[in-house]
């Protein structure tokens, strides 16, 4: 059975049955009757347990340097030098507990991510074996920080050993949070291919567990999509035999009518664009009249601004998981005045998280990291889009700006003048490895009386396999934080601490960006933690030295 523009209801899906409901959607198996609900072990910290909230109060103390030192003018003694003061800030954050049913919808449903999402989730819920060439494997997680990641929490006493232990919580269990396995799944695709279709050109699950998979994946087609040719690259226009056509406000109408039919459906949506890289969009759009002059005069547009104004106006999360500027000022701001939500931008999954997490090691440790080359080659259609200029210039830029934090976070390595790393990044197109992407790197770095010490690294591994536990995560927790307010306010529009998850994070405040690996981790763990109400570590460890 097949319908177009078909919903994946995750949460009932079975493999023996299906049941086709409401206009122009399909749900497969039986309605549950009701929203997912689980009690959570923290309950106990919410003062009031009769309400829909946890609620915790924080105290943050910084400490500020005076002008002359935070110029970094100033390298002597500390106490000498600088006036330090105090200042405590008071934060009282509110998360409501009741999770909802939530519907994603994928901008690039028939992709290799898109399909590779749809399917493995899928193959969670039916707790799915499969046989491969090295044996029987079973569906996971691995790789998701929300579902296989564990955060510090504290410690526990052992009255046997007589000390202090740790405690790791699963990440999953600080905070309500949606079960991917509840997910109802729906999107677009410029292409009309079925997701088994889809699941056997990209090449990266197992033929026996596609097979398995088979009628639930025939049985979902992406609803028609925006296309606009010119902002990606020429190569993609074969596959482009499902599109919306019309003018802007008409493109716009239909993809929020497919947002409204989904949210009719469930609780709340959240829009994920996971499709072609477009081309940079010059010049920047920059205030509310221009876009809206743009948009009603016809003015060509890339997609991704089409699908952003479209869930900006149904007030629904929109994540980019592409390099391109799809968040002009006038888009940030059409998300404020709207009160909807936005985070991007491009997916952080392998060769760039990697790179900041080598950054924060050799800089940390008192290092010049001075050169880095990145190079990398793969076949998927991903990387055949990325083969014309255009497109690739976005990601160029995307991946370029991820060490300035680093030089910045070190006067003595990298003093005005010398406040740089020659860094360039290489992507080139070679269809017969598909999905399977190799990264190469190399890092070249000044050491003890002008030694040179260089790294090189090495990586394959299927893209899709690691960007579609960020696309869980990115989902989860951007609609958890949808639901959380501090000293009663929302956190957008922007939900910058979902920068962990990209490449080229967008912040609420533009010129303060963090892209270093462990600074991010530590700012969205602690978030988590004292919304939980959970104390902060401070990490001296003094309680086991003295």
């Amino acid at each position: 059975m097949m319908a177009v523009g078909g919903y994946l209801d995750v949460s009932t899906s079975s493999i023996t049955g299906s049941a086709l409901k409401g206009k122009n959607s399909q749900h497969f198996g039986v309605e549950d009757g009701g929203r997912q609900k689980r009690e959570m072990a923290n309950e106990q910290i919410d003062g009031d347990n009769s309400g829909h909230f946890i609620r915790s109060q924080y105290q943050e103390k910084l400490a500020l340097f005076d002008q002359e030192f935070m110029n970094g003018q100033s390298t002597s003694n500390l106490s000498m030098s600088s006036t330090v003061t105090q200042q405590t800030k008071t934060f009282e954050i509110e998360t409501d507990k009741r999770i909802p049913k939530l519907g994603v919808m994928l901008v690039g449903l028939g992709g290799n991510n898109g399909a590779t999402f749809v399917a493995g989730i899928l193959a969670n819920k039916l707790k799915m074996d499969w046989e491969t060439k090295n044996g029987t494997m079973s569906a996971n997680f691995f790789g998701s920080f929300t579902q296989s990641g564990t955060v510090h929490a504290g410690y526990k006493f052992n009255s046997k050993s007589n000390i202090l232990e740790d405690v790791h919580l699963p990440v999953k269990d600080l905070l309500p949070m949606v079960d991917p396995c509840q997910f109802m799944i729906s999107g677009w695709d410029i292409s009309q291919a079925n997701l088994y279709e889809s699941c056997l050109r990209a090449k990266v699950l197992e033929p026996d567990l596609l097979k398995q998979l088979k009628g639930e994946l025939e049985s979902i087609k992406p609803l028609p999509a925006a296309f606009r040719g010119d902002f990606i690259a020429s190569n993609q226009a074969d596959r482009a035999d499902n599109v919306i056509n019309g003018t802007n406000i008409e493109i716009i109408t239909k993809l929020r009518e497919d947002i409204r039919l989904m949210k009719s459906q469930c609780d709340k949506v959240v829009v994920l664009w996971t499709a072609n890289t477009e081309m940079y969009m010059l010049p920047e759009i920059d205030t509310m009249d221009k876009l809206h002059m743009m948009v009603s005069k016809n003015h060509e547009l890339p997609a991704s601004v089409l699908y952003c104004m479209a869930a900006i106006e149904e007030r629904v999360l929109y994540l980019n998981g592409s390099p391109q500027n799809t968040f002009h000022k006038a888009i940030v701001e059409y998300a404020r005045q709207k009160g909807s939500f936005i985070a991007g931008s491009d997916f952080k999954s392998g060769q760039t998280r990697y790179k900041t997490i080598m950054s924060d090691f050799l800089i940390g440790s008192g290092i010049r990291l001075s050169s880095v080359v990145s190079y990398n080659h793969l076949g998927n259609n991903d990387g055949k889009n990325l083969s014309e200029d255009k497109c690739f210039q976005s990601k160029k830029i995307s991946k370029g700006g991820v060490l300035d934090d680093a030089i910045k976070s070190n006067k003595i390595l990298y003093p005005e003048g010398k406040d740089k790393i020659d860094h360039d990044v290489i992507i080139r197109y070679i269809p017969f490895v598909g999905d399977s992407k190799r990264a190469i790197d190399e890092y070249s770095s000044q050491i003890f009386m002008n030694g040179i010490n260089t790294i090189m690294s090495y990586n394959m591994c299927e893209d899709s396999l690691l960007a579609v536990p960020l696309m869980i995560d990115m989902v989860i927790l951007g609609e958890l934080f949808t639901r959380m307010r501090v000293n009663g306010e929302g956190l957008g529009p922007v939900l910058s601490y979902l920068s962990f998850f990209f490449k080229a994070p967008i912040t609420n405040h533009s010129d303060y960006v963090i892209n270093s690996y462990t600074r991010q981790r530590e700012s969205l763990v602690n978030f988590l933690k004292v919304a939980a109400g959970l104390p902060l570590d401070s990490g001296t460890m003094m309680a086991f030295k003295y």
